[in-house]
């Protein structure tokens, strides 16, 4: 009997999960949950009678070797920065590794020792990054085979709460790790426009936003995210003009969220003294100058920021509780655990209500022997969660995931060293079965004369 090691019970496994425990006796494979939260991975493991839950704590180097000695295969969903750690794991201990997790230049240069050790490190296989890579692909190998080729890509992916979801005034849920939220600017940005290179330092990436409008769902607003260049290698479009990645959110988040960025809170190196005893109106007094005698919070606040004092801004931030005297009972260090804290109890989705993924690929092509002609390829993916049920965050990140393990662990991908899902022996089987569960891309074309992109 094989095994399987599922590293991480959070919000974006129970699908994967639950695929993976169904395949398992037809597929004689064993599935192990390991998390910090030993309950939450017993619950995900739900008595079945093929699958484990264990205590797991990725510092403790002698109980990550006992699990991963176990393993044929390793399904790793902790947080980014664990990714190179599992992924040395694997190699020394000759398991596969799948992530959702963006490839790292650590994971990326153990190609050749994964490659001796006879082990596929599969990265970037979940939403974005995952779906929207595999299909990105397949357009670009769609253009190549007619003769052409891609002269601007824009790209989007999205988890926002479904359009009739407006519970708050931000039009946003955390459905997947609120610190990824939180800390979604750390790294700033860089893009592509027209031939020319355009650098988002952290601190402006929310305020450097552009209107979409996304088929089947309206006006929407995109930010830039982190770095765009790096996929004109991954994705081998040397003569292409344009890249950009975005991600979309409901208008009016971006505008808000800059706001808190310039306050400094999404800062999780300096440690507060008894963060949790102190109100939130003492960790945001820590982020201005010095007070004036008599002057209000939120009239500095205000002031500091250079933006309206009654307008929408303060009332979300109001809203939000910022100024609020009351003991926050934050658990955590840092502003940005206190954020993560305030995201899950103010941004919850409603028991009722139900998320929405979207991924927008707009990608002009250029068939120079056809008539000199133009294209815009304007490919649109939605997936809904079931009210009360699994979200489609869950489900959109878990299941490619899920179906790349299954594929592994039938000898069906025919590929060592560190990966990501860009060869058509990955996307293909994957896309297919998405489809065949009624997740598949709306597409249509339009001619044009030239690409009008965001700069």
């Amino acid at each position: 009997m094989k095994n399987i090691l599922v590293l991480g019970a959070g919000q974006s496994t129970p699908y994967l999960i639950t695929y993976l425990l169904e395949q398992a006796e037809e597929n004689d494979w064993f599935v192990t949950v390991a998390d910090r939260d030993e309950e939450l991975a017993t619950e995900r493991v739900d008595d079945h009678s093929r699958g484990s839950s264990s205590f797991f704590e990725v510092n403790d180097l002698m109980l990550r070797a006992t699990l991963m000695r176990k393993a044929d295969l390793v399904v790793n969903l902790l947080p980014a920065q664990f990714q190179p750690l599992i992924a040395e794991d694997c190699v020394e201990h000759q398991a596969h590794m799948v992530s959702a997790s963006y490839r790292d230049e650590r994971v990326r240069s153990l190609d050749h020792d994964a490659h001796r050790a006879g082990v596929l490190l599969l990265s970037e296989t979940g939403l974005d990054p995952g779906i929207d890579i595999m299909s990105a692909m397949e357009i670009i190998h769609g253009i190549r085979a007619k003769g052409g080729y891609v002269e601007s890509f824009v790209s989007y992916g999205s988890g926002v709460p479904a359009p009739e979801v407006d519970v708050n005034p931000l039009r946003y849920c955390i459905t997947w790790n609120p610190r990824n939220v939180v800390m979604s600017a750390e790294h700033g940005a860089q893009y592509l426009v027209d031939g020319k290179v355009k650098i988002v330092p952290w601190h402006n990436v929310f305020q450097r936003s552009w209107p979409v409008d996304v088929d089947g769902v309206g006006a929407m607003e995109a930010y830039p995210n982190r770095d765009s260049l790096s996929y004109l290698k991954v994705f081998h479009l040397e003569r292409c003009q344009t890249m950009i990645r975005g991600t979309l959110r409901y208008p009016g988040w971006s505008e808000t969220w800059a706001q808190i960025v310039r306050l400094g809170l999404p800062n999780e190196h300096l440690r507060i003294p008894n963060l949790a005893q102190r109100s939130w109106a003492e960790i945001v007094e820590m982020f201005l100058p010095r007070a004036t005698s008599g002057s209000r919070l939120e009239g500095r606040i205000a002031n500091f920021l250079g933006i309206s004092a009654t307008g929408r801004i303060m009332e979300n931030l109001r809203w939000l509780g910022l100024f609020s005297e009351e003991p926050a009972g934050i658990q955590g260090e840092t502003a940005a655990d206190a954020m993560i804290h305030l995201l899950r109890q103010k941004l919850a989705l409603p028991a009722n209500g139900r998320d929405m993924v979207a991924i927008v690929h707009e990608i002009v092509a250029h068939y120079p022997d056809d008539y000199d002609r133009r294209e815009k390829v304007i490919s649109t993916f939605k997936h809904f969660g079931m009210p009360g049920g699994v979200t489609a965050m869950a489900k959109t990140v878990g299941l490619p995931a899920a179906i790349a393990a299954k594929l592994i662990m039938r000898n069906e991908l025919p590929l060592t060293g560190s990966h990501i899902p860009t060869h058509e022996l990955v996307y293909g089987p994957i896309l297919r079965e998405l489809a065949s569960e009624g997740m598949e891309f709306e597409e249509r074309s339009v001619p044009v004369e030239k690409s009008v992109v965001p700069t």
